[in-house]
């Protein structure tokens, strides 16, 4: 039996209906916490609950029996979106097998570490940070039964008291981690090949939810081991398509350009996709990625009004958004532009000045992806509401797959069936830990916004296809290359 367990349940695009679509994605975290572990010689089990096949992912027995043989010590990495079935799951776990070490960890957990552990005592530890900082030190300590006292950034449980010990500080040197652990992975079953190019962004935007997991601060890897991970997995899949999924890749433009340009050096023929920001690119770096093989860009846009840009920080203008877009959408066979709608103090003319721009975007061939506003608890919009007692839990807008900041709002159509009621009883029982799933104004706020927002298309019938399904997935535009398929690939 292996030493420990890895369960990732990092899961986006699940819907509660006759049958489940899904995106898979490479577990890149995971990945690398696999790669940290093994060089320690600490033997990993991994089991990616993205690959379970069944049509019920959500049943509690179809869980367990995916744990089956599982070591002695679980690690679940999870999302905000699945944090309560996460929870949940690791009770019935702790109830069938009470000798387990279960151990919680990922983004989910952000910023409510405390709570979970003084509410849910099936839960014994809860790491925070990186975990190639930490993990390693603490299964050996696990396995050795020896003290947690020393081990860093975690949460756990002694003599009926919980203990938290310090974080560590971040890792700077992001190519010291080295690359994921591919190998222990089939490749060929993942849709999308995401790639990180740096952890962290300095930018202080209110709604966002990332920046403040990596404190605020950003680090980067060399270009020359960013080409490394591209051309390992091109030779080991034959795949031509990447995503860099980190929302800072396009840091700098003389970074990005010494990028293109080894790129163009090594005359390489792959290509990839890329977030941008709005006031960090230009046309002569624009065309300068395409040179070298950038087929899409995405931009964080969040709002066409000038007072809501200033409001939640995003440092530039409705102006240069409508130059930077318009640039792209005629340079690169694809632009993505991610909206948020629902703001506490939007108005009306603010929600205009958005679908304007959505709509005249979209006339360019532009793919509109807006998100409702979601309230986590790491987030500053989310502090500064969190006393306020406006939030309130309206399951109707909650979309048939669990909260994943870029909803299909299908109100009134959505229904829960009762065998997941547990699910959404949980959060109603703990406001304050599941955030995400609170909403203020619904009625006068959100509700015409949507009605709007689905008369102009962006919010389609149950029988379409969303548009931002697949937004966060490394898939081609329609009619450029063909990657390898497999009949085991999520679909």
């Amino acid at each position: 039996m292996a030493d420990f367990t890895l369960v990732n349940l990092n899961m986006l695009y699940l819907r509660f209906r006759a049958f489940v679509e899904k995106e898979c994605h490479t577990p890149l975290g995971c990945m690398y916490l696999i790669s940290a572990l093994e060089k320690k010689g600490i033997s990993v089990d991994f089991r990616d609950y993205q690959l379970y096949n069944g049509d019920e992912p959500f049943d509690k027995d179809n869980f367990l029996s995916f744990l089956e043989g599982s070591a002695d010590i679980i690690g679940f990495s999870c999302m905000a979106n699945l944090l309560p079935f996460t929870v949940l799951m690791m009770k019935a776990v702790k109830e069938k097998w009470p000798q387990k070490i279960l151990i919680l960890g990922g983004v989910g957990p952000k910023a409510v570490e405390m709570k979970l552990m003084e509410r849910f005592p099936w839960i014994d530890i809860i790491g925070k940070g990186e975990g190639e900082n930490y993990v390693p030190e603490l299964i050996e300590k696990v396995l050795k039964k020896q003290s947690l006292r020393d081990v860093p950034a975690v949460l756990y449980r002694h003599d009926g008291r919980i203990n938290e010990n310090k974080r560590p500080q971040r890792i700077s040197d992001l190519d010291s981690i080295g690359l994921p652990a591919f190998g222990r992975v089939d490749l060929t079953k993942y849709q999308g090949y995401n790639i990180l190019t740096s952890r962290g962004c300095p930018y202080k935007c209110t709604f966002c939810s990332v920046a403040p997991v990596w404190d605020h601060i950003a680090y980067f890897r060399k270009n020359e081991s960013i080409i490394k991970e591209i051309e390992t997995l091109h030779d080991k899949t034959g795949q031509e398509l990447f995503l860099f999924q980190d929302e800072f890749f396009l840091s700098g433009k003389q970074r990005a350009m010494d990028f293109c340009e080894t790129l163009k050096k090594r005359g390489s023929r792959l290509k990839w996709k890329a977030f941008g920001r709005i006031n960090l690119v230009d046309t002569e770096l624009m065309r300068a990625m395409s040179d070298a093989g950038c087929i899409e860009l995405r931009f964080g846009v969040e709002s066409g009004s000038e007072q809501i840009l200033k409001r939640v920080k995003k440092e530039f203008a409705p102006q240069q958004v409508i130059e930077v877009i318009s640039e792209s959408a005629r340079i690169f066979q694809r632009t993505d532009a991610f909206y948020i709608w629902g703001f506490p103090f939007e108005t009306m003319q603010d929600f205009y000045a958005s679908l304007f721009q959505m709509v005249s975007f979209r006339g360019m061939g532009v793919r509109i992806l807006p998100s409702l506003l979601t309230y986590l608890p790491q987030t500053q919009m989310y502090d500064d509401y969190k006393d306020s007692g406006k939030f309130e839990f309206f399951p109707g807008l909650i979309p048939e797959y669990m909260l994943t900041g870029h909803e299909l709002c299908r109100y009134p159509e959505v229904t829960i069936e009762d065998k997941y009621s547990y699910i959404f009883e949980l959060i109603r029982q703990h406001p304050d830990i599941f955030t995400g799933f609170y909403l203020i104004d619904v009625q006068s706020n959100i509700m015409p916004k949507l009605d709007i927002l689905k008369k102009y298309g962006f919010y389609p019938d149950m029988e379409q296809s969303a548009e931002s399904c697949g937004a966060h997935s490394a898939k081609l535009p329609a009619g450029t290359i063909t990657s390898p398929g497999s009949p085991n690939r999520c679909v």
